[in-house]
Order: structure tokens, then sequence, then C-alpha cells
């Protein structure tokens, strides 16, 4: 006989993109149905600083000033795509997306991941590899990955 699969916890991922605000809709939904906790995360990736490859040093604060940023987009994507009435929490971290989130995963004894086929990532995708080619090969829990209806598969 097969177990019942129960979903109490989900994490799902962000990097302000329309890709992952369209798998915020398909993460909504799956928390409505199993009345789960949503967890959101934002990894906030370490940046080659101007000074890396100029004579100018960066900004003091703008480390600072970006991490607040981020904090409140996320703040304001709750709000707008998350109904009032689901457990939600905003999980901001700093490093390697893949293992932040599978890192997440772990601690938070995530049950399922959701996130978007797709980011922000462009030619990082091409050097190496996407997010969540990483996350889906190496994560401690199913993961549900979404694709934007406008991101057309093609075949290779």
């Amino acid at each position: 006989m097969i177990e019942k699969y129960d979903i109490q916890k989900i994490l799902v991922t962000t990097d302000f993109s329309d890709y992952s605000r369209y798998a915020f809709k398909h993460a909504v939904t799956i928390a409505e149905k199993f009345n789960a906790e949503l967890i959101v995360i934002h990894v906030i990736q370490p940046a080659i600083t101007p000074a890396d490859y100029a004579w100018v040093a960066p900004p003091p604060n703008l480390p600072a000033e970006h991490e607040a940023h981020c904090r409140e987009s996320m703040t304001r994507m709750v709000k707008e795509l998350i109904p009032e009435g689901i457990k939600t929490d905003i999980l901001l971290t700093h490093g390697a997306p893949f293992r932040e989130i599978i890192d997440a995963g772990r601690k938070q004894n995530i049950d399922l991941i959701v996130m978007a086929t797709h980011g922000l990532g462009g030619l990082s995708h091409v050097l190496f590899g996407s997010t969540t080619e990483k996350v889906v090969r190496k994560s401690p829990c199913p993961v549900l990955t979404i694709r934007h209806p406008k991101h057309k598969f093609k075949m290779p």
C-alpha cells in the first residue's frame, strides 16, 4: 500500500523575476490544499565588487542597503501574492543559491520545494548550470519546477 504524502512546509524560491512570481501561484495553491506553511527564500549572491576590476572602492553601506531592499521586496511579494490565511515566513540568506536552498530544505524540514525553471540567470546558466537543475539533483525533498508559459520549450 502506498503511504499518503503529507505536505506541511513548502519552500518557495524567488529571485523577483516574473518566472518566480508565476511559481508562487502554484505554491499558494498547494499550501491551501494541504494547509501548509510557506517559507519564501531569496538568496543574495556574493557580488564581484568593483574593487576587483577597478581602482574605485564600493560604497561602504551598499550590502546593507541591498539586503534591506531585498527584505522589503520579499515582504511586498508576500502581501501581494499570498493570502492572509496561509502561515508564511521569509528567509533571506547569503551564498550560492542552490546550496542555500538545499540547506534551508534540510534545516527547515521542508516537504516540498517550489521554484521556477528559469530566472534572472542568463549567461551564468551557460557557464555554471542552472540553480534549478542543481536543486533538483541534490534536494533532500521533492522539487516542483514551474515553467512560465511565456518561456517556450525548444527541443535541443
